[in-house]
């Protein structure tokens, strides 16, 4: 039967194997037939008796040293926008929504743009261009180019 060990206890060298049956079976350092000590997580092929495990061997696949998956590549966010340049567009031209069209949101950008042609207008979008200067300001250089990616 195959299964994987659950634990050993360190003092005594007995152990608790899950079987791929679902059971569990107590195992000692006799029924160990490998050379060095089981550790937790090993795959096992041992022969079951009552809920016992006997000769209990570490399959071939997780002897020795373990392998471990290698991790994925971590792929960094390409932009070929600069933060700086659009706070900058904020601050100078933001109540019109130049920033928003250089990060390619130009749905907001229009609506800034018409927004900006009453006084009432001019109340909303100069805040607006303000809060958003600061944001492009206190973003990491991953977070803005995640958030603004390179246009297509």
């Amino acid at each position: 039967m195959r299964g994987q060990v659950l634990g050993v206890d360190t003092r005594t060298g007995e152990g608790l194997v899950a079987g791929d049956d679902g059971q569990r079976y107590r195992f000692t350092p006799e029924d160990w037939a490998q050379r060095g000590e089981p550790a937790i997580g090993i795959k096992v092929d041992f022969e079951a008796e009552g809920d016992r495990a006997l000769s209990v061997f570490p399959m071939p696949e997780v002897a020795g040293t373990r392998q471990v998956a290698a991790p994925a590549p971590v792929h960094e966010p390409v932009n070929d926008r600069n933060k700086f340049v659009a706070a900058a567009l904020a601050f100078v031209l933001g109540t019109l929504g130049v920033h928003r069209f250089y990060l390619g949101r130009t749905g907001s950008g229009i609506a800034m743009l018409v927004m900006s042609i009453t006084v009432v207008g001019l109340l909303v979008t100069g805040p607006w261009a303000f809060v958003d200067m600061i944001r492009y300001l206190m973003m990491s250089e991953r977070e803005f180019a995640a958030r603004y990616p390179r246009k297509a």
